[in-house]
């Protein structure tokens, strides 16, 4: 802001907060001094939501003290910390092979989003959700991950590997269960229990293999799901039970 701004922003925030007026013009050039020694690179207003006026009024709206050009700079500097945070620099139409320009370019392209000059970009925002092609080719995988992925990923995660082979040949997922040795909770790899000299636990390493107590436990929990018998159902589509002797006399 130039001086002739920095007085009309004066007078505004005397018409706002009485107790800022001065008459007397050595005071009020001083004050404007002062100010623009301040403000003198802050805006008065921008293209893109910052204007000097609304951060003075909204100070004098919460604040019971007069409002000093600090205030008005603070305001700024948040502005424009925003304004930067919510950027992503767009790769610039400069040649790479020349830093010079490359770097110009950028610096340039961040200073027009500080000052207001230029919208923030946000290339990198997710605004229409996947590709539309990417549920096609997740079918044409068979997975979000792909198997030679998954092969060299085994080894880094060996219970999860081991969770995915038991279910690929048709064994029971031990994890479905909680462990009864180690009371590992269900879904939460097995760990190491030893049992020390005066009867304390000890280790808490994660197994790749569970234990075998959890693989009986869930064999055993998948075969009842399996033997519980359903209701017949008859030609009608409903369920064919079983007569009740006791309602048969009773009727």
């Amino acid at each position: 802001m130039d001086r002739r701004e920095i007085a009309a922003l004066l007078a505004y925030i005397g018409c706002l907060d009485p107790r800022t007026t001065h008459t007397d013009t050595g005071t009020a050039l001083d004050r404007i001094a002062q100010w623009h020694e301040l403000l003198h690179n802050v805006p008065a207003t921008t293209a893109h939501g910052w204007d000097a006026r609304e951060a003075v009024r909204a100070h004098i709206v919460a604040s019971p003290y007069p409002v000093l050009p600090v205030d008005v700079a603070r305001k700024w500097a948040a502005y424009r910390r925003d304004r930067l945070e919510r950027h992503t620099d767009p790769t610039p139409v400069a040649d790479p092979d020349d830093p010079a320009a490359w770097r110009s370019e950028l610096l340039g392209t961040r200073h027009a989003v500080a000052v207001g000059l230029a919208a923030p970009s946000n290339l990198r925002q997710l605004t229409a959700g996947p590709h539309p092609d990417a549920e096609a080719r997740i079918r044409s995988v068979g997975s979000e991950i792909p198997p030679e992925a998954r092969a060299q990923l085994a080894r880094y995660r060996p219970a999860r590997a081991a969770r995915e082979a038991a279910t690929a040949a048709g064994r029971p997922d031990a994890l479905s269960v909680p462990c009864p040795w180690c009371h590992a909770h269900e879904g939460v790899p097995c760990r190491n229990r030893r049992t020390g000299l005066d009867g304390g636990a000890r280790g808490n390493a994660p197994r790749a293999i569970p234990h075998p107590s959890r693989v009986d436990l869930a064999s055993a929990s998948r075969t009842r799901q399996v033997a519980v018998p359903r209701p017949a159902t008859v030609p009608g589509g409903t369920s064919a039970h079983r007569t009740d002797p006791a309602r048969s006399a009773g009727r």
